[in-house]
């Protein structure tokens, strides 16, 4: 679509919403019980879960930097997204067939660099498939709509472990199960999604340093302080571990993973409309003190409802930073550097997820779970007002 046309939503960005709600029935039927699979199955302890939680976020962000740059650089955004999922899809079956924790941490690495190659391309599409004026919107839609496929899976996934059990053979028959709306996702892609009509060429073709350095100083100054706060942003698998910890059973987090979908897909739209009424920075800002208080409360959560409660509220959280921080980013830069900017942001958050996972971790093991959670909240905490201060409005 014309970026002229500034009310207007593309179809590519239902489309996508499609292919990204069946890619999460997928992944999400296998995520949420990674880290009980490696803990309970595989014999695995909470530095581990620390170690292949933060690598796997670590090389999805990797590699966005450079298949962003490159899509700008063929001005091709499909071949990138299609190879992409259908990577994620093939290395799930890795994961089904896995037996000890080091397979698990090199499919799960597999499998986020399939995310790390469609991310980019695919956020700019749909930032070229909708108008500035309803950016928020688009980017919203796109989240509620991979976000019921979040709820979905793990209500397949509660119910295929209620009929066999958590036991061995039940994790690996969901996981393999998992395997089949992986790939209708990338059938969608191949029949539906169509390529974004081409931005007008630049001059020259920008080598890619040179295309980094030339970002604005409004996107380097979002970039630093994104960076920080990443450092506190951690698998949310360890939320996963809480509530366990606390004593609520491994189905039951299942539930309550699926509540926590239920609100972050209520969320996305409303956020992404917020943000397109009173501006992004201030959004995400809240969205970053928000996620202090988050931390704070699983430090200090100790029954249930504490936990239900706080997944429901790190939902709005996502919500918000999810559908926000990408139409802020496109806001700043033209649609032939979008795809470049969009995985170099990707990119340096993604780089600060490993050390976040490990200090956790490894604080966890050491000095128990409050010692990590409230670390983490200190450093979201100091994040807010630095965006409110060096970011631009």
């Amino acid at each position: 679509m014309a970026e002229g046309n500034e009310k207007k939503i593309g179809q590519n960005v239902i489309t996508l919403g499609i292919v990204s709600f069946f890619t999460d029935v997928s992944s999400e039927m296998v995520f949420p019980n990674i880290a009980l699979f490696l803990t309970l199955v595989l014999g695995a302890g909470k530095e581990v879960v620390g170690l292949v939680e933060g690598v796997a976020d670590s090389m999805a962000s990797l590699v966005e930097i450079f298949s962003g740059y490159f899509s700008d650089k063929l001005g091709k955004r499909k071949q990138f997204v299609l190879f992409g999922y259908g990577l994620s899809s093939v290395v799930k079956l890795g994961i089904a067939l896995s037996t000890t924790w080091w397979m698990v941490l090199i499919m799960r690495g597999l499998e986020r660099i399939g995310k790390g190659m469609r991310t980019a391309p695919r956020d700019a599409i749909i930032a070229a498939s909708a108008g500035k004026e309803v950016r928020g919107r688009a980017f919203g839609l796109h989240r509620a709509m991979d976000t019921a496929g979040a709820v979905i899976g793990p209500l397949i996934a509660f119910w295929l472990l209620a009929m066999s059990g958590a036991t061995e053979e039940g994790y690996r028959n969901v996981f393999l199960i998992a395997v089949i709306p992986a790939f209708i996702a990338v059938a969608v892609i191949v029949l539906f999604v169509r390529e974004p009509k081409a931005a007008p060429a630049p001059v020259k073709k920008t080598p890619f340093w040179d295309a980094l350095k030339e970002m604005p100083q409004e996107y380097k100054a979002y970039l630093k302080v994104s960076l920080l706060f990443s450092l506190s942003y951690f698998s949310f698998a360890f939320f996963i571990l809480r509530a366990a910890d606390i004593g609520v059973k491994p189905e039951d987090v299942l539930l309550l993973y699926v509540f926590y979908n239920i609100v972050y897909a209520l969320a996305s739209v409303p956020g992404g409309w917020l943000s397109d009424k009173i501006g992004r920075k201030p959004v995400i800002a809240g969205a970053f003190a928000l996620y202090a208080v988050i931390c704070a409360g699983f430090a200090m959560a100790s029954t249930w409802w504490h936990a239900a409660l706080l997944f429901g509220i790190y939902g709005i959280f996502v919500a918000l930073d999810e559908s926000v921080n990408k139409a802020y980013i496109a806001d700043m830069i033209r649609e032939e550097k979008r795809g470049t900017a969009i995985g170099a942001y990707n990119t340096a958050i993604g780089v600060a997820y490993l050390p976040a996972s490990l200090m956790v971790g490894a604080l966890w093991t050491v000095a128990g779970p409050v010692a990590g959670f409230m670390a983490a909240a200190g450093i979201a905490l100091v994040s807010a007002p630095a965006l409110l201060l060096f970011c631009r409005d």
